[in-house]
């Protein structure tokens, strides 16, 4: 099964709340469902939904008295539908998101209550640095609820060895591997740039290899010029560098990520490299499967910057989907909720669930279950990369407002195609800090 970045994430960009749904049934009502009191929750369609509909029934099994009422949604109707229900008191008692500026706007809003004594079981289970994404000011008030989504670099280990190229360690090692590439006439990283939003991942990393988590936090806090940290346009000369090498070629500006086929390039030996995200290790399997089986899929987190002062084991992606308990609904439910996320979310069931779909489940401890996968080396590397982060980081396009959001894409995009320069969007980011 494929599971997109689309169908984790759409939706984060539209608008403010973070959050991506359409509804399958009749939604609504105060935080116990269509008006009356009781248990209720909002999840995806798609992606690990099914483990969302078994874990909820595992619970409605043991407490016949106390059932949750879930609705799953696609996205353009939620993303109408959650504008007014959570203020309105309208929301499920479980509110679903990728935490971020949402949570936070949650929190001051007083939307969603403090968990943190609530959840000590989950507590033990989850990975810190993902479990952090859920606080805000020390306390949590949101737990993740699936699999974490870090970002990588895939490689095509057919064209590197066509090219002599070893798998490049710093930013210097990587520049070399695209001047080898590109002298072999070989389009050394494939990059779906109509998207937009994978070019975010590549000064994502550069800014964070060279300052560290500290330039994005600053921004992400609405500190006054937060953009202008030195950071930030130390780590657009370095993407100028590439983009002036060659390395993503002249075309990039035509391929879309959503039908894939920016991994297509890479499984079809047009393209060497690709930074994406683990969601797209299942698209390598379904889409190239003997391709896959021969050997020629290579991975690699990304490169450090010579120089910089970032912790090479910090990662950019999604560290996981959230759920916070709403404040709306009454003592009784909170409690219920709470426990139904210490002792249900994320229980071996649903982390089995999620690894036998490629998927890897934001808990500790579960590198047995991981080698008896079939895809156990991607899986224990992916999972390694988000255990050992010093710093886990959202993607800013799920960290952001929508404004600051589209700011952040547009802007990129013009960079990525000459039309704009570092100091353009330095300055149209922060004027976007109010």
């Amino acid at each position: 099964m494929s599971v997109s970045r689309r169908q984790l994430l759409m939706g984060a960009v539209a608008f403010a709340p973070l959050f991506a749904l359409t509804a399958c049934g009749s939604g609504g009502g105060k935080p116990g469902g269509a008006g009356s009191s009781g248990l209720s929750a909002w999840a995806l369609t798609g992606g690990p939904e099914q483990v969302f509909k078994d874990t909820f029934a595992a619970w409605n099994k043991d407490n016949p008295d106390h059932k949750f009422t879930v609705q799953y949604f696609a996205n353009d109707s939620y993303k109408q539908k959650i504008r007014t229900s959570v203020g309105s008191g309208n929301g499920p008692t479980l509110i679903y998101s990728w935490a971020g500026g949402t949570l936070r706007d949650y929190v001051a809003s007083k939307d969603v209550v403090d968990i943190t004594d609530k959840i000590p079981t989950l507590t033990k289970r989850a990975i810190p640095s993902v479990l952090d994404v859920g606080k805000v000011d020390g306390k949590v008030y949101a737990v993740p609820i699936n699999n974490s989504q870090p970002e990588l670099i895939y490689y095509n280990k057919k064209l590197f060895k066509q090219a002599g190229v070893e798998v490049p360690k710093t930013f210097d090692e990587l520049l070399t591997a695209v001047q080898k590439l590109k002298a072999k006439g070989i389009l050394p990283i494939a990059l779906a740039g109509q998207s937009q939003w994978p070019e975010l991942m590549w000064i994502e990393f550069l800014v964070d290899r060279i300052g560290g988590p500290a330039p994005f936090n600053k921004a992400y806090q609405q500190e006054k010029g937060a953009w202008s940290d030195p950071a930030f346009e130390k780590a657009f000369g370095k993407l100028k560098q590439l983009i002036d090498a060659g390395a993503f070629g002249n075309k990039f500006g035509s391929v879309v990520a959503d039908n894939n086929a920016d991994a297509a390039l890479v499984y079809t030996d047009k393209a060497a490299m690709l930074l994406q995200g683990n969601w797209v290790y299942t698209t390598f399997t379904t889409d190239a499967k003997k391709w896959v089986e021969d050997g020629n899929l290579g991975w690699f987190a990304f490169p450090s910057v010579e120089g910089g002062v970032g912790d090479p084991s910090n990662v950019y992606g999604n560290p996981a989907n959230y759920f916070s308990v709403s404040a709306k609904a009454s003592k009784a439910d909170q409690d219920l909720a709470a426990k139904f996320l210490d002792k249900y979310n994320l229980d071996d069931k649903a982390c089995q669930e999620l690894i036998d779909m490629g998927l890897i489940p934001a808990v500790q401890n579960i590198e047995s279950k991981l080698e008896a996968s079939k895809d156990k080396d991607f899986l224990l590397f992916t999972y390694n990369q988000t255990k050992n982060a010093k710093s886990f980081q959202l993607s800013w396009d799920q960290a952001l407002s929508d404004e600051q959001a589209q700011t952040v894409l547009t802007k990129l995009s013009a960079f990525f195609l000459g039309q704009a320069t570092a100091m353009d969007f330095i300055t149209a980011m922060n004027g976007t800090i109010k």
